[in-house]
């Protein structure tokens, strides 16, 4: 069944057919995970864990690409992975002071995974990304832990993903409301292009920015106290044949989506796209000194409508992201409203 809380919002999206549940988890074989959270009045955060497959991923490693529109944020693993472009973790997302705590739960589950790392091959690269959820969160006591990782990482399905106030979303705010975790899917001739994203940047009067700004009507009130300006991290998946050269180009054009959607990419926003294909496993230890796959040529009409595509699928998941998100009340009292309870 079709999913979407933008949708049932009356926001409208009039391009690519959605997949079977408009989720990143379309994309066959994704799977996504989360570990909530939510204790007494200050505790509002989590971890998200995606997949690409369910298969030992440093064994057989999924080629990826990334972009980042603006580096205020603190990721791990990016490097090597633009480096080689492969992706042989998890893909994690927590909270910003919880990154330490995320990337060492995530290695002790690839280590045990596979006892060979660092004794007879070399070391794993973990990619974790993060946003500051401290306006509902008590951010600075650090309350996620190693095995809340490995608990997003053992839970994830293919199952559609819930959405908004769950996971590495939990304590986090989007353009003055309650945001968090949104994901869409679309399909492009064979193949299908899914998103999730994770939710935490702007101020309500960014919403001028949005051609959506005209379906809403924000409430007077000001955003609260000196929010910083905040981050997106932006995942993509694809069955589509690619390699890490174009899905870079892909994750370049996620960010077109999050300008639909009232982002300017401000000084202190960390915005970050990660993509990946599932399309072509690539060895550890391959069997033979070539390694043989095939893609997509630049010059075919789907490689144009894949960009396309991309911008669709993260403007719904970042309208989805606040559209599923209800009212919550956190540190220190703050509160950061649900979009669709003041509109």
């Amino acid at each position: 069944m079709l999913h979407s809380p933008a949708r049932q919002a009356g926001f409208s999206f009039p391009g690519f057919t959605t997949s079977k549940h408009n989720c990143i988890t379309d994309v066959e074989g994704v799977q996504v995970g989360h570990s909530t959270l939510i204790e007494g009045e200050h505790i509002r955060t989590g971890v998200t864990a995606i997949l690409p497959h369910r298969r030992n991923l440093f064994e057989e490693k999924a080629q990826a690409g990334s972009y980042v529109l603006n580096g205020f944020g603190k990721t791990t693993g990016l490097i090597q992975l633009e480096e080689l472009g492969v992706l042989e973790s998890p893909i994690m997302l927590t909270n910003t002071f919880s990154v330490p705590a995320v990337t060492e739960g995530t290695l002790s589950y690839l280590l045990t995974q596979n006892p060979q790392i660092g004794v007879t091959t070399g070391t794993v690269n973990v990619v974790t990304a993060e946003c500051n959820d401290g306006y509902l969160n008590d951010i600075r006591r650090m309350h996620v832990k190693p095995s809340d990782a490995v608990q997003a990482i053992e839970t994830a399905s293919t199952e559609p993903t819930q959405e908004g106030a769950v996971g590495a979303g939990t304590g986090m705010s989007c353009l003055g409301f309650k945001g968090g975790i949104g994901t869409s899917s679309r399909v492009v001739s064979t193949y299908t292009v899914g998103c999730l994203v994770l939710t935490n940047y702007g101020k309500k009067e960014d919403w001028i920015y949005s051609p959506h700004a005209n379906q809403i009507s924000i409430a007077s009130g000001n955003d609260g106290a000196s929010p910083p300006d905040g981050s997106i991290i932006i995942v993509l998946a694809t069955d589509a044949p690619l390699d890490a050269r174009q899905l870079k180009r892909v994750a370049k054009r996620g960010t077109l989506g999050l300008g639909r959607t009232a982002s300017f990419a401000a000084n202190g926003s960390g915005d970050i796209v990660i993509a990946f294909s599932t399309a072509n496993r690539i060895p550890h230890d391959p069997p033979f000194s070539l390694q043989q796959v095939s893609f997509l040529h630049d010059q075919h009409e789907d490689v144009s409508k894949l960009f396309a595509a991309t911008a669709e699928v993260v403007e719904e998941a970042i309208l989805n992201s606040l559209c599923a998100a209800t009212t919550m009340k956190g540190f220190n009292g703050h509160t950061r409203p649900g979009l669709l309870e003041q509109t």
